[in-house]
């Protein structure tokens, strides 16, 4: 494996920090993602070496990837998530795309300035999961939706039982009672293929205190909304928005194309019952990961859907916008926030 140049172009590269991304276009055409910017390299892989790499990934991932399997989801051993698209589907060359693992985001306590927050913001973090209260996740593409799970996730209590969801296994998740799910895993062994929405629906059959999608793109989140309506506190997912108002339009519209016929009012009190924080993720002036925004989901007044700014970054600063929490008795009750938490701002 070592003597293929790609490999030894993975080696080198997991050697600099700060690289997010490496795009493979073709053999002279490769870039890597750092501080927000591309950096094409000086590279020259043959074309055997590339054809080489993607079946040793498939062959790692359980999968196939040829001219009649042309897409890949996977992740790399260091636990990197992996896209391929092969060809006739792209032109020239296969098309890879490795999204790094940062192994040393574990966790708030060793990352205390991760995505632009103060000890006072992990605090309040903290006391969202200890809460058990529901969160979505929101942001665009490579913002950091998946590492800021992660470290949510890194404060469930062990006593708890997680089952998590994804599409392509990306949450690190250091728990006891957990149950890994991959939806659409389509491998060399079963000629089954699961959705998500197939698996959350199995999920609530084995007594879960929280579940966990990695990313809601469609039918599941009617049934992930029930979950978090019938006991299911604490439950997480991230959803593909550059918003937190175009997140719950966006989880709005997920749950009509799912072909619901519901009422759009019965849909947004579904919502507004269900979630109670969304944390908007972005990138700020110099291009790195950020919390934009924090906001509450409050309930439902007459068709509108209710919602309050908790935080928002200005000049820098994730300031609070002054007004606490509607369910602050319960982060001070179950969370163990302060009630003099706010008035230190």
């Amino acid at each position: 494996m070592t003597t293929n140049a790609i490999w030894n172009l993975i080696n080198d590269l997991n050697k600099k920090s700060g690289i997010t991304e490496i795009l493979i276009n073709g053999p002279k055409h490769v870039f890597v993602e750092r501080g927000g910017q591309f950096i094409q390299l000086n590279a020259n892989l043959p074309a055997t070496d590339i054809n080489d790499f993607i079946q040793e990934v498939a062959t790692m991932n359980q999968k196939v990837c040829d001219h009649d399997h042309p897409i890949l989801d996977g992740n790399l051993p260091d636990g990197s998530r992996i896209n391929i698209i092969n060809e006739p589907f792209v032109q020239g060359s296969p098309a890879i795309s490795i999204r790094k693992y940062l192994k040393f985001i574990s966790s708030f306590d060793n990352n205390p300035t991760v995505f632009g927050l103060t000890p006072k913001w992990i605090e309040f973090f903290k006391a969202l999961i200890s809460a058990k209260l529901n969160v979505v996740v929101s942001g665009g593409t490579g913002v950091g939706k998946t590492t800021f799970l992660n470290l949510l996730i890194n404060e469930i209590s062990k006593a708890e039982r997680v089952i998590a969801i994804e599409d392509t296994l990306e949450l690190s998740i250091n728990l006891p009672n957990v149950v890994r799910l991959e939806s659409g895993a389509k491998s060399l062994q079963s000629k089954s293929n699961l959705s998500t929405r197939d698996l959350v629906k199995n999920t609530l059959r084995m007594r879960p205190d929280r579940i966990i999608i990695g990313e809601t793109r469609g039918a599941e989140l009617f049934d992930l909304l029930q979950a978090m309506n019938t006991g299911h506190e604490g439950s997480m997912t991230s959803v593909h928005a550059n918003s937190g108002g175009e997140c719950l339009s966006r989880m709005e519209t997920l749950f009509l194309l799912a072909g619901f016929e519901i009422p759009l009012v019965v849909v947004r009190k579904q919502m507004t019952s269900a979630i109670n924080f969304i944390v908007q993720l972005g990138r700020d002036n110099e291009g790195q990961r950020v919390i934009m925004e924090i906001i509450e989901v409050c309930g439902m007044e007459g068709t509108t859907m209710l919602t309050q700014p908790i935080a928002e970054r200005i000049d820098g600063d994730l300031e609070f916008k002054g007004i606490a929490p509607k369910v602050f008795e319960k982060l001070h009750r179950e969370g163990g926030l302060p009630y003099s938490f706010f008035e230190n701002f």
